[in-house]
């Protein structure tokens, strides 16, 4: 295996990834919390951890993958307060507030978002467990961290005392003096810190979804079932995804759980994504500001040139959204799939591969490196040294890590529609009617097709 390096969180640099099990890979994704439809700049973070996961096989890895979906305990505020997301879905959509119903929603945004994953040619974690199933597996976690003497209870509930873990701070570099003036504004005066926080919520009569505990009626805080769920199917995690808004809060808290209950570090490599933005701005759905693949699919873009524009900036920069930029990807992806179906017809062979493979590996393996990946493709597909043979065989190789579906594309057949409008056409010009050609050429480009005329008859190609 190819040395491969990884941007490590912990530690803010690159590192040399080296596993906890040779051969193996055990990684964790915080998934999405189900009360409303997934907009793409969540989709960042899913593509990421999938092209992350691509880059791990692609070195002959096996890779365990877990990821949760949050449909229980996950409140408006990441710091513990406000009504759970769940409950705030129900009232948007005017639905009786029941457990009935919170299960409908969750059901109905979770197969939202795996059917776009499916668009996005996401490969599906192994597990996707679902938090509200292992409520019972969080109240036993809790219990050790008790035990160990890194909790107390206040009116709100359980609550970890961050004072008693030396290197809460670590992840998130995060200033605690500055914390403890009240830049958080913490309701519960029970706190110690107001960088404590709750790992089980009582006192909530107007939360519907609530289990019995130790510590009274109540339900769980949404930072434990990462904690729980990734330590119960993994024991040890390589690798922990997410972005870069879960590092102060989220994952911070991860950690501090993580040792309260076992004792010892249990991730290896914290490594998060950066922010979509939206004219400049952060894309979220508190705004109302969003974007989801659907509305793209309905202004006639393919999920797949969302990938690509994915692609074409580093998971760690800023990338900001336009409509340009989207079109940019959609005439870079277009032109790469007639490209690989030209190929696809070539039978001509030369050239070596080696060197391009080698320069297209160490460009994913320093830190999933996909701009310059994706350049030494396009390299690849001009270079006048190599055969067709070759050409296809790389870029296909390449697509193990890409994900655009480039080996299952096929010539698409003309319909008798559109055959009968390029033969309509063909008359029309024949009779030097231009008028009546340009005409014609347009409605075939409001159907998806291109028509250019060569030196033996029209030329037709998919839009």
């Amino acid at each position: 295996m190819s040395e491969i390096f990884l941007f490590n969180t912990l530690g803010r640099e690159k590192q040399v990834f080296v596993p906890i099990k040779k051969g193996q890979v055990n990684l964790y994704s915080c998934g999405p919390t189900v009360y409303w439809f997934a907009h793409i700049g969540n989709f960042r973070s899913y593509l990421f951890a999938d092209v992350l996961k691509r880059v791990l096989q692609f070195n002959g890895l096996k890779v365990n993958h877990v990821m949760n979906i949050t449909d229980v305990g996950h409140l408006t505020s990441d710091g513990d307060e406000g009504e759970d997301k769940m409950i705030k879905a129900l009232r948007r959509e005017g639905k009786e507030i029941t457990v009935e119903s919170v299960k409908q929603v969750a059901k109905k945004y979770e197969t939202a978002f795996l059917k776009d994953m499916r668009k996005l040619n996401i490969l599906k974690p192994d597990k996707l467990p679902h938090a509200s199933d292992y409520v019972k597996d969080m109240v036993a976690f809790i219990k050790k961290i008790e035990k160990n003497g890194f909790a107390y209870k206040t009116k709100v509930g359980m609550t970890f005392d961050t004072g008693k873990f030396e290197n809460y701070a670590e992840l998130g570099k995060l200033n605690l003096e500055q914390l403890k003036e009240g830049a958080t504004g913490k309701k519960d005066i029970g706190r110690k810190s107001p960088s404590d926080f709750a790992l089980w919520i009582v006192n909530q009569p107007t939360h519907i979804m609530q289990w019995e505990s130790p510590w009274g009626k109540g339900f769980p805080g949404w930072h434990l079932e990462c904690s729980v769920l990734s330590i119960k199917f993994l024991k040890q995690i390589d690798i922990h995804t997410g972005g870069i808004d879960h590092i102060p809060i989220h994952h911070s808290n991860e950690i501090a759980q993580n040792f309260g209950a076992t004792g010892k570090k249990c991730v290896n490599y914290w490594m998060h994504n950066n922010f979509l933005l939206l004219n400049k701005g952060k894309m979220a759905k508190s705004g109302g500001d969003i974007l989801t693949l659907w509305k793209l699919s309905e202004k006639g873009y393919d999920p797949l040139v969302y990938r690509y524009f994915f692609l074409s900036a580093h998971y760690r920069s800023q990338q900001n959204f336009t409509w340009e930029s989207l079109d940019a990807a959609k005439n870079a992806f277009e032109r790469l799939k007639n490209l690989v179906l030209e190929l696809k017809s070539r039978k001509d062979s030369k050239g070596r591969v080696d060197d391009y493979r080698k320069k297209f590996l160490q460009k994913v393996n320093d830190d999933l490196n996909t701009p310059e990946a994706l350049a030494v493709m396009w390299k690849v597909l001009r270079e006048k040294s190599l055969g067709g043979k070759e050409k296809l065989k790389l870029v296909l190789e390449f697509d193990n890590i890409f994900g655009l579906g480039l080996d299952g594309l096929k010539k698409e057949k003309m319909t008798d529609e559109i055959a009968e409008l390029v033969e309509k056409r063909d008359q029309a010009r024949r009779k030097k009617d231009f008028e009546t050609s340009d005409i014609i050429r347009d409605e075939l480009k409001e159907k998806g097709w291109i028509i250019k005329d060569g030196k033996s008859g029209p030329v037709l190609k998919r839009i």
